[in-house]
């Protein structure tokens, strides 16, 4: 079942989701938070950068960082992130923002993502441009106050 989104706004950049559960690091994989987001089947695999103080089943809000390969301006398509389940690997949306070297990108949530590709810079894009990219495995989540 779909939970609706809450109704109370706030920052576009936030990501507001559900904590369905953190996950310790193994010898072979860093720790991870997985989220749901609103409105969506979503479950992203994020690696906490910080502590996450809020408890499973709660609402978290927070900032999803991420490293952005090729970046490329698109016409057509949806927003989203791919896969459904587990951690991004590609993520297609509209830009709401650039802030700080970071692009922020609108895909189902709010993601920064960091141009890595050489000859690419945030200054290259606009706000309403519509992008699609691969993503850099370690995407990250920190929790902030709403």
């Amino acid at each position: 079942m779909l939970h609706p989104a809450p109704t109370n706004k706030i920052d576009p950049k936030l990501a507001r989701g559900t904590l369905v559960e953190t996950i310790d690091a193994t010898a072979t994989k860093p720790a991870f938070a997985v989220i749901s987001f609103h409105n969506s089947h979503y479950k992203t695999h994020l690696e906490p950068s910080g502590e996450i103080t809020t408890k499973p089943g709660k609402t978290i809000t927070g900032t999803i960082r991420a490293r952005a390969k090729r970046i490329d301006v698109c016409n057509t398509g949806g927003r989203f992130v791919d896969p459904v389940m587990g951690r991004p690997r590609r993520v297609q949306g509209s830009i709401v923002a650039i802030e700080d070297g970071f692009i922020v990108v609108s895909a189902g949530m709010p993601i920064y993502c960091q141009p890595v590709a050489p000859g690419q810079s945030a200054d290259d894009f606009e706000v309403g441009q519509f992008v699609s990219f691969s993503v850099e495995r370690g995407a990250s989540f920190e929790e902030v106050s709403a």
